[in-house]
């Protein structure tokens, strides 16, 4: 009979640092898993399953299981960063699987079971790595197998590489890629629309790791602010965080904000601090993680941190070669704050990362859910994680859309079709966005940042939002910095409730001239693009247009009597909630007259 339990090669104390209560057997998504893969005992197998859900322990496992069984004979494991290839080997060390992450060429050393190398290794390379399959039966572990995408020789070079392998493990815990570059070993299936999905052979999300307690409730604080800059052909343009923009005009008034002159990242970066200090109350040995865009904006974040705390923050910069060592320290020390460009967002294991700062304009769900993936890891029970982000729709967006699970999708609708994908734009813009940052893109437009302030905007967890605007600083403020860091998920929003509830009653106590914010809880403030905006008017044009049909009252009329019931100004300047609130009131009137 075949057992699934790896127990004859583990260490006891393995996985090292294990989340509470895993440290002795494998989670139940593990165990089905490899019970999955032990009866069906299939050459290729992908894995997907949230940052922090324990995929190494899984791959390791089975690796385990494989050589134990003599079904292989090596190991093989590709990872994206240098980083994460001696990560991989320190772990595969604790339980007894001995990786060199230095192998470059020629034999390997009897004392090891296998390597540990990069894709970009791999890309140089590939018949050293294909002449290794065809000697030995292998098996390949593909971490974060998206990367295999990245370009079309890296797929390539992988395909070619690992073809004659006698396994293959592929691994990811984020949404796969915006473009469709084919990704190696991955198998895609037709849907009734014609459009081919990746298809896993076990998924684990982060709905169900939240469930289970194995990853950390994230919280989501939004900060909105007035921006002002100036564009290439010397005009000055002022916008607010959250208000409906152009492409262009968004990805300006974002880089404003993020510009170390202004006042919107000191502001966020203190209260980010202010927040790590409410969280190692709970969790001693918490850290915060700003994630930035450039290097000269990481030192920039990590001089105004220092004044911030009066302790230096760790600076990690990818071509670096002591930035491997300084994530180690830091992982291992109880310093609070390191700032980081790209490397830190996926796969890179500081468990004790509790609070972060999404300070770059990458603005791709991979990106997004490989940066909050960095903080969901849990230790123990009732652990939360808080991310800072501004207010931009479309990371809004991808916040709310945390627990949503997503395939890679292979071809994009056919021409002619937007009407039938409303998403279709942003698609394009996703696909703009994943471009490296030093690559020419609209939305890189020439401009000088002027000045910048931050307002709290508003809280966003399990697809909900919460809280009213406030300063930096205030009371209204620290009631949402100060939310406990140990609590359960449904205490989270229990207590969110609670505090919207107060700040709502507060507010109403006050005087209509003491209020110098917009005083409208977060779900009365939607925040939406240009484009979505464009999108209610014509919704409530085409739905006035019916009720004129209905009841023989002229369009004017119609309009005038829903600016008169619901307030508010003419449809043209009204806010996205003053138009959703007419078309339901025109839906109401519609109803009554069937």
């Amino acid at each position: 009979m075949t057992t699934t339990t790896a127990s004859h090669h583990l260490s006891p104390a393995f996985p090292g640092r294990a989340p509470w209560g895993t440290a002795n057997k494998l989670r139940a998504w593990q165990q089905g898993a490899m019970e999955r893969y032990v009866q069906e005992q299939p050459r290729d197998f992908l894995a997907v399953a949230t940052p922090g859900a324990g995929k190494t322990t899984f791959a390791l496992t089975l690796a385990s299981w494989l050589l134990h069984h003599h079904v292989v004979q090596q190991v093989t494991v590709v990872a994206p960063t240098e980083h994460l290839k001696k990560q991989w080997a320190e772990a595969a060390a604790r339980i007894g699987i001995k990786l060199d992450p230095d192998y470059s060429a020629g034999p390997l050393s009897k004392e090891y079971h296998g390597v540990a190398v990069t894709y970009a290794g791999v890309g140089v390379r590939p018949m050293l790595h294909r002449n290794r399959c065809e000697q030995r039966k292998t098996l390949v572990i593909l971490d974060e197998i998206h990367h295999a995408g990245d370009s079309k020789s890296w797929g390539e070079a992988c395909q070619e590489a690992f073809d004659p392998a006698t396994r293959r493990l592929a691994l990811t815990g984020t949404p796969f890629r915006s473009d469709t570059n084919p990704i190696p070993f991955v198998q895609y299936e037709e849907g009734n629309d014609g459009i081919r999905r990746s298809s896993a052979d076990y998924t684990y999300g982060y709905g169900n790791a939240l469930a289970d307690g194995v990853v950390r409730p994230v919280i989501f604080l939004s900060y909105s602010g007035n921006m002002r800059w100036r564009t290439k052909a010397g005009d000055e343009i002022a916008a607010r965080l959250g208000e409906p923009m152009t492409k262009d005009a968004i990805g300006q008034a974002w880089r404003t904000a993020l510009a170390p002159t202004g006042e919107w990242i000191p502001n966020v970066l203190a209260a980010a601090d202010k927040r790590l200090t409410e969280v190692r109350k709970g969790i001693p040995d918490a850290g915060g993680l700003v994630i930035a865009t450039d290097q000269d904006s990481a030192r920039a974040y990590a001089k105004i941190l220092k004044k911030v705390t009066g302790e230096s923050a760790t600076v990690v910069l990818s071509d670096e070669k002591a930035a491997s060592k300084k994530i180690d320290r830091f992982s291992a020390d109880e310093s609070r704050w390191m700032v980081a460009v790209r490397m830190v967002s996926e796969g890179v294991d500081v468990p004790r990362l509790a609070v972060g700062v999404y300070a770059t304009t990458i603005s791709t769900p991979l990106f997004f859910a490989q940066a909050v993936g960095r903080f969901v890891r849990s230790r123990r029970r009732g652990e939360t994680a808080s991310v800072f982000l501004p207010t931009i729709p479309m990371l809004l967006d991808f916040a709310n859309e945390m627990e949503v699970e997503r395939d890679h999708v292979l071809d994009k609708p056919k021409k002619g079709s937007d009407e039938e994908n409303p998403f279709s734009e942003e698609d394009k813009l996703l696909a703009d966005a994943e471009k490296l940052e030093d690559e020419e893109t609209e939305d890189q437009l020439p401009f000088e940042a002027l000045e910048s302030d931050a307002v709290f905007d508003r809280v966003l967890y399990d697809g909900a939002e919460f809280g009213m605007q406030a300063h930096p600083g205030s009371e209204e403020e620290q009631d949402y910095l100060g939310i406990p860091g140990l609590l359960e998920p449904d205490q989270v929003q229990l207590l969110l409730q609670k505090r919207q509830s107060r700040q709502i009653a507060h507010s109403r106590q006050k005087p209509a001239e003491e209020a110098d914010l917009l005083e409208k809880p977060a779900e009365a403030r939607p925040v939406v693009t240009h484009k979505q905006l464009l999108s209610l008017r014509k919704q409530l044009n085409t739905m006035v247009s019916a009720y004129t049909h209905q009841s023989g009252k002229p369009h004017g009329v119609i309009h005038n009597e829903l600016r008169r019931v619901c307030g508010g100004p003419p449809s043209a300047e009204a806010t996205a909630h003053q138009i959703q609130t007419r078309i339901a009131k025109v839906q109401e009137w519609a109803t009554r007259m069937k």
